[in-house]
């Protein structure tokens, strides 16, 4: 048996590693395009704050790993799958065989269409390259220009922080993390990051990246309320699944890869996991992307048993955000936003960064936002991911959102 897998990050690795346990004599081959080990993505803010070196941010430290246990890791880019032939061609212009295939390509940053992006001092924060390329320019008082609030963009802003930067960040919606936050929340952080030094411009569009024509600054950003000048510009504006080499291999695609309950694409003997891989959503019970690396590695295993013959389900996970803005803790689960019909609570101590929201359906804790509160976590997973039926116990929670955790043992015990 010939297994290939397509990604070389953390679900890749596992599902490597994963697969030779269960076929010891089978050819496994790990494909990625960069020339470094296999590396975790989520590690690179703490490389950039200057936390851990770029060893630290390798997902295996033994020298000689993949060989060891049989993997080639192949570094060269799959651009397009032969589903029929069962055959990958590569970058270089070489092709490969397989039997079953793994999708982990995971994602890539997008970038806005603004003019001047493509200048130099302009990097996304995305690969070691790219962190490195960052940070031979972020100084201490280098002006620096974030774009883009959301979840990624705000770990990029704390390690910027720590290197003691100017730092602007510039986002188009009108709160930061708009995808995981509502606006009392949003624009809590918004408060939180300007108290500490970070000017913080929401509802703000950058239309163009020129150089200054006075020389004092490298670049300047022309918005839709004035200029900003920067010598450095980051470019946080979010990420899209990596399935564009998939055009003509006849999988399935809506934003994602889309999988039954084994973690098998439309195509026999093709399977997704992680970033990429649009399984179950266990709340709604529709298909979404989870990019939660725990769920991805996860996935990862689960496929590459799949893979082998051994059934394993996925039974789906739950959207979930924790996000460290600055020391102020940010979560957000579930169907957050609320649903048609549903009912929601909230409790807000603005003065002290804590907030807490509820949503219901029906006498059912289906999302939630809390802000600054870090003893719910469990709780409020376990309410919503269960579906309990709260009773009586949604009234007092409407009343008293701070609760929580009387109602999940009354409920649950």
């Amino acid at each position: 048996m010939r297994y290939a897998i397509i990604g070389p990050g953390p679900t890749g690795v596992v599902a490597a590693e994963t697969l030779r346990a269960q076929d010891p004599d089978a050819e496994i081959d790990l494909y990625g395009d960069e020339p470094e080990p296999a590396y975790s993505r989520m590690a690179i803010p703490y490389l950039l704050a200057g936390d851990i070196e770029e060893s630290g941010t390798y997902l295996r430290h033994k020298p000689g790993h993949f060989e060891a246990i049989g993997v080639r890791h192949i570094r060269d880019a799959v651009t397009r799958v032969d589903s029929a032939g069962r055959q990958l061609t590569l970058a270089s212009g070489a092709t490969a065989g397989y039997d079953k295939l793994l999708i982990a390509t995971g994602s890539r940053p997008v970038k806005p269409p603004v003019e001047g992006l493509n200048q130099p001092f302009i990097h996304h924060c995305w690969t070691l390259e790219d962190a490195r390329l960052i940070a031979q320019e972020a100084h201490e008082g280098t002006r620096v220009v974030l774009l883009g609030a959301g979840f990624i963009g705000s770990i990029i802003m704390e390690a910027l922080v720590r290197r003691k930067v100017k730092l602007t960040v510039v986002e188009r919606g009108d709160r930061m993390v708009p995808r995981m936050m509502d606006q009392v929340s949003g624009n809590l952080i918004k408060q939180w990051c300007i108290s500490r030094g970070v000017e913080v411009q929401t509802s703000t569009t950058i239309n163009a990246v020129k150089p200054d024509p006075t020389g004092s600054a490298r670049y300047l950003l022309a918005t839709d309320h004035g200029d900003l000048a920067a010598d450095l510009v980051v470019v946080a504006a979010g990420i899209r699944p990596t399935i564009d080499f998939l055009e003509g291999s006849g999988v399935a695609i809506r934003n994602g890869v889309r999988v039954n309950e084994y973690l098998e694409s439309s195509v026999p003997g093709i399977y997704a996991a992680g970033d990429v891989c649009e399984g179950l959503d266990w709340n709604t019970g529709h298909h979404a992307i989870h990019a939660i690396q725990p769920v991805a590695v996860e996935m990862a295993r689960l496929a590459a048993l799949n893979m082998t013959g051994t059934k394993a389900l996925y039974t789906g996970s739950l959207a979930m955000n924790v996000l460290d803005t600055l020391g102020l803790i940010a979560a957000s689960y579930g169907q957050w936003e609320g649903v048609d019909g549903g009912d929601s609570a909230e409790l807000l101590d603005a003065p002290e960064y804590r907030y807490i929201k509820l949503q219901f359906d029906g006498d059912c804790l289906v999302g939630a936002i809390t802000l600054g509160l870090t003893q719910h976590v469990g709780v409020l997973r376990g309410l919503i991911q269960s579906r309990v039926r709260l009773g009586d116990w949604k009234l007092r929670l409407m009343q008293d959102p701070s609760r929580i955790m009387e109602a999940y043992l009354a409920c649950t015990q």
